[in-house]
């Protein structure tokens, strides 16, 4: 079909239902003389869902028009995101990407000789590259940097410095993966006009920036994969389809909040071959079926509610339900549904009551949790409660000079006596008021005379020790769980010394060689994600 178009007409394909573009007499003076070389990155975190049908349905236009597509999976950037997934998950999830975006490129009906994937490690962490992230820096101002990120990473008083780095990174891409335009949403446009500011100061070429619409998700906001009732999985059957439908908020006349209709808009009508049109099926006595040739006839008879929500839901339920049948036949094989289940596996979650026999607590999937591969056993931390402390004094041990008895707030109007011996690295000025890691569920037991009541968690370096610290923003009495064994909403039975289950949860604790406090290769977080660390790398944690 390419090679039959005109400038034009390619001109067309990729540009129609944009919000904006940027370079557009760049891009018609490339159309003259040879076909497009464009790139769209994401990051290889959430499970995708259908409004990941938006920029595939650009995509599908880019390929329509001759394009040279580079799908971006930008796995450096993932694993930045407050390293919330461990190397082996992104791995298995940038899999998951390409297995589902080829089955959704498939189902729009375009053909992929001319897609390649490319992951951002196969040239991010490259020595020329990381030269030009100094040469970046360089002439890049801290004020700049933030702006530029200012849509897309969460703004906080104190940004890390990776938020700051990302518009940077970003806009290197586009030379590494020698293209002449990047395409994102209209949120990516502070970064997009950063790229074409500095790019040229480092001796590259300005980018075309082409870019979509931000639609709302079947709630009326953003469509999320953090929020189930907003999004449709890919892989949702008909009947789930069905319920999120009919959830979705479709007020009659409302034509600006409406997910439905923007989906139709960017998704439905691009697909279509020459002579289709949407039809919304009526029975005789509500007036028999409505076909719309154009989308503006469709959106005009909602606006006039001449269209009632329900009839729109059901003709849309319809549409989605074509577009992810191919999509749910080519995953319905192991090897898919293996490879989901790697990238994404169910969270773990103990059951609360009797245990099964042996002892062993049985895995629940439900509710919510991480997502990191983990299997519940004897001697794993869901055994372990742990929780944000605050130390509200510290006096020495009456009876051992390198001990200190601490009394620790862990929320809920309670406080915990603790012997420790982080007096030997610490003043007992600098151990008030400091916020803690403590394990609650020990069986309290006597050292040299006093009783102690739990443990504050530290890294043990060879010559220092050092009290993990926990996320800033944290509150006393918050939960600490280790990264796929929540545990959360069920009780924690004390631990029993007798099978040295702490003995042997203690000896896969460690720091990692970022400073991150991991057990075995799961990491120590919040229940909103947060990471615990230390300054001691390569450390055991006791």
């Amino acid at each position: 079909m390419a090679s039959t178009l005109t400038p034009e007409e390619k001109e067309h394909l990729i540009t129609r239902n944009l919000q904006e573009v940027l370079g557009q007499d760049n891009l018609r003076a490339v159309l003259k003389e040879r076909d497009l070389k464009i790139y769209w990155g994401t990051a290889t975190t959430g499970k995708p869902h259908i409004a990941y049908f938006v920029p595939m349905s650009k995509v599908a236009d880019f390929l329509k028009a001759g394009c040279e597509v580079t799908i971006l999976f930008a796995d450096l950037h993932a694993y930045l995101d407050n390293m919330k997934a461990p190397w082996s998950l992104l791995k298995e999830r940038t899999k998951y990407y390409e297995a589902v975006i080829k089955a959704m490129l498939t189902s729009l009906g375009v053909p992929l000789d001319k897609l390649k994937f490319v992951c951002g490690t196969d040239y991010q962490l490259s020595k020329e590259y990381t030269l030009d992230v100094y040469r970046l820096s360089s002439v890049v101002t801290q004020h700049d940097a933030k702006k530029a990120g200012a849509e897309v990473v969460k703004q906080v008083e104190h940004p890390l410095m990776s938020g700051i780095l990302y518009p940077g990174l970003q806009a290197l891409d586009e030379e590494y993966l020698k293209v002449d335009a990047q395409f994102g949403g209209v949120d990516q446009r502070k970064i997009f006009t950063f790229a074409e500011k500095y790019l040229p100061q480092l001796g590259y070429a300005k980018r075309i920036h082409l870019m979509n619409p931000m639609i709302p998700g079947l709630a009326g906001g953003k469509m999320s994969s953090s929020e189930e009732d907003s999004k449709i999985d890919l892989l949702d059957s008909a009947a789930k389809v069905k319920s999120k439908i009919k959830k979705a908020f479709c007020e009659p006349g409302n034509i600006e909040d409406n997910g439905l209709l923007k989906f139709v808009k960017h998704v439905v009508y691009p697909m279509f071959k020459e002579g289709e049109a949407f039809t919304v099926h009526r029975k005789p006595d509500f007036g028999g079926d409505l076909v719309f040739a154009e989308y503006e006839q469709l959106e005009a008879c909602f606006a006039a509610q001449e269209l009632h929500p329900g009839d729109l839901k059901a003709a849309v339920e319809v549409y989605i339900n074509r577009l992810l049948e191919p999509i749910r036949k080519s995953f319905d094989t192991d090897y898919y549904r293996e490879l989901t289940e790697r990238a994404y596996p169910a969270p773990v979650k103990v059951q609360a009551g009797k245990q099964a026999g042996g002892g062993k607590a049985q895995p629940a999937a439900a509710g919510a949790g991480t997502n990191a591969t983990a299997a519940v056993g004897e001697n794993t931390p869901d055994k372990l409660e742990l929780k944000v402390g605050q130390i509200m004094d510290a006096v020495k041990h009456p009876d051992a000079d390198s001990l200190c008895v601490l009394t620790v707030d862990i929320g809920g109007g309670e406080r915990k006596a603790i012997v420790s011996n982080l007096m030997a690295h610490y003043t007992l000025e600098q151990l008030r008021d400091r916020f803690v890691v403590v394990l609650t569920n020990m069986k309290a037991s006597k050292i040299r005379g006093v009783e102690s009541e739990g443990l504050v968690l530290y890294a043990a370096g060879a010559e220092k020790c050092e009290a993990l610290a926990v996320p800033e923003g944290s509150k006393v009495g918050e939960r600490i769980i280790v990264e796929g064994f929540d545990n959360t909403g069920n009780p924690v039975p004390a631990l029993n010394p007798k099978k040295k289950v702490w003995d042997k949860i203690q000896a896969e604790l460690h720091t990692g060689t970022d400073g991150q406090a991991l057990w075995k290769e799961f990491s120590l977080m919040t229940l909103n994600g947060d990471r615990v660390t230390s300054t001691l790398a390569g450390c055991s944690i006791k």
